[in-house]
């Protein structure tokens, strides 16, 4: 009888830890997954020191050598050295070392012409936000909300997408604790948070049914723990919240797959979207996803499969020695919206990293389609220090660059925060003369100034003639203030779209009065019409 316990014990207690083990990691069944192999040898070695203890047990002797007496001991201590030996093999053949012309070819890259595949954006479209800005508006945003603040938080997922041909940033939000959970898990997650990176507007969206499979779920509705066991063996990258063009929130969910050994060229073969609301899941292959999601490929893999392009050219050893050719991505990216899709944007920069840049890619996160743009010129960090250098009385702190088309000049795009968090300032540095800086109040200000730069510097500036125009007889004139600058807002009786006028930028408006006759040259907004021009 005590036999058999002892047995009984060596198999289910080793069993149980197997399985809480499993629970809370969540490894994905599946021999390209390195959580899997960590798992079974990890069940192996407990099993082998439970019957080890076991076998020792037997003899109050241990120069009689029981536990290596036990064969069933030798038997699993032998598995295991043979599955570690499989592992440890299987990723140095595995390894960019053993397959550089492999690695080097996983990404294909198209040669491209910035101004071509660039337009010149109107300026109320440019997304003014970065995360850490888009999550400080969105705290402060939640604070406000009396109805949910006791019982919910915002997430820190804050994913930047294309909402309608808007650059915009969402978050769920999630419960403030386990208890809070247990009080409203049955009605779910009541909003999600939705910021828009161009006006800084805010808004709590209200769902008609609650979100019940997300991050902050717990047991079996958590959403990593929900996708495990619908799919055990699909070894998922980071997964994505994004909505729809209806509104309705998703988890788009990418399955890793690895094309070069056991754990070697991670690409995506698949996408998984669950429906945030009612855990409805589908499978998709990249090819066939739907437009609207944005996020399939992360920026981190991305920029990994440019880095091995770039410095894998004349095989392994030469990265790691003499370097001949090699290029790399420079550290930190942003995102650029094209074509209703969101593209990775970073620098590319010689592996000895002197500062400047060779050129700058364009990666797609659907479709992982990437674009090369030959512009050499400054580095990101060096033009963030050069737009600091000019408020350096202020203390100010440059946000990551974003890649514009300015005049039909490649130009960095950067937003000057206070410290708290605020943004204070914007800055425009033209990318081949990083000493080419223009400070502003507002964005319209920053490019009339950039504009009027790079003309004295003898760079020629695309003529802007062909922004919309408009003549008519002058309605209704409202005066108003924003961020402390004195704006006209115009109405024409050849339009019902309300014209802003930037006091400071063009002071002869003050001049004109209803009834008079003018000419608008502008770009086209959500709410009013940015004048860019007056005649």
């Amino acid at each position: 009888m005590l036999k058999s316990l002892k047995i009984f014990i060596s198999i289910v207690i080793p069993l149980i830890a197997a399985y809480i083990y499993y629970y809370i990691t969540l490894p994905a069944v599946n021999i390209h997954s390195p959580g899997f192999w960590f798992f079974i040898i990890g069940a192996l070695v407990v099993f082998c020191v439970v019957i080890g203890l076991i076998a020792a047990n037997r003899s109050s002797s241990l120069y009689r050598g029981s536990v290596l007496k036990s064969k069933l001991f030798t038997v699993l201590s032998g598995i295991t050295i043979i599955v570690v030996l499989i592992y440890i093999v299987g990723s140095i053949l595995s390894s960019p070392m053993i397959n550089a012309k492999k690695y080097q070819q996983m990404l294909k890259i198209k040669d491209s012409n910035f101004t071509e595949d660039i337009k010149e954006i109107s300026l109320n479209k440019i997304p003014i936000l970065d995360k850490d800005s888009a999550a400080l508006l969105g705290s402060r945003k939640m604070g406000s909300i009396v109805e949910y603040v006791s019982q919910f938080e915002v997430g820190n997922n804050y994913t930047q997408i294309n909402f309608k041909g808007i650059p915009t940033r969402v978050s769920p939000l999630q419960y403030g604790s386990f208890f809070k959970w247990i009080s409203n898990r049955s009605e779910g997650i009541p909003a999600y948070m939705q910021i828009d990176m161009t006006t800084q507007e805010v808004n709590l969206m209200k769902l008609t049914k609650g979100i019940h499979y997300s991050e902050s779920e717990y047991f079996g509705r958590n959403i990593h723990r929900y996708l495990r066991f619908n799919y055990p063996t699909y070894i998922f990258d980071t997964i994505n919240f994004e909505i729809n063009d209806e509104g309705i929130p998703y988890w788009i969910c990418p399955v890793k797959d690895y094309t070069i050994g056991l754990f070697g060229g991670q690409t995506i073969g698949k996408v998984v979207m669950v429906n945030a609301i009612t855990g409805e899941t589908k499978d998709y292959s990249v090819s066939d996803v739907p437009k609207w999601v944005d996020r399939v490929f992360s920026a981190e893999l991305l920029i990994s499969l440019y880095d091995y392009y770039g410095t894998l050219r004349h095989g392994y050893w030469n990265s790691v020695i003499s370097q001949k050719d090699a290029l790399q991505t420079t550290d930190g990216y942003n995102y650029v919206a094209l074509n209703d899709d969101v593209w990775v944007y970073t620098g590319v920069t010689s592996v000895a990293r002197d500062e400047s840049n060779v050129g700058f890619v364009l990666m797609n996160q659907r479709t992982a389609e990437t674009r090369f743009y030959p512009v050499s010129g400054a580095e990101e960090y060096s033009a963030m220090a050069s737009a600091e250098g000019q408020v350096q009385h202020l203390g100010y702190r440059a946000t990551f660059p974003l890649l514009l088309n300015i005049g039909g000049e490649p130009s960095y795009f950067i937003a000057l925060k206070d410290a708290a968090g605020l943004v204070k300032k914007y800055a425009m540095v033209n990318i081949s003369q990083y000493q080419i800086v223009a400070i502003g109040d507002t964005v319209n200000e920053c490019e009339k100034i950039y504009l009027e730069l790079m003309k004295s510097n003898n760079i020629k500036v695309e003529d802007t003639s062909n922004l919309p125009q408009i003549t008519g007889t002058i309605t209704k004139i409202a005066e108003g203030v924003v961020d402390g600058n004195s704006h006209y807002y115009i109405l024409l009786n050849s339009s019902n779209a309300i014209f802003d006028v930037e006091v400071v930028n063009f002071i002869n408006i003050i001049k004109y009065n209803v009834g008079d006759t003018i000419t608008f040259s502008y770009s086209e907004g959500t709410e009013s019409n940015t004048v860019l021009g007056v005649k």
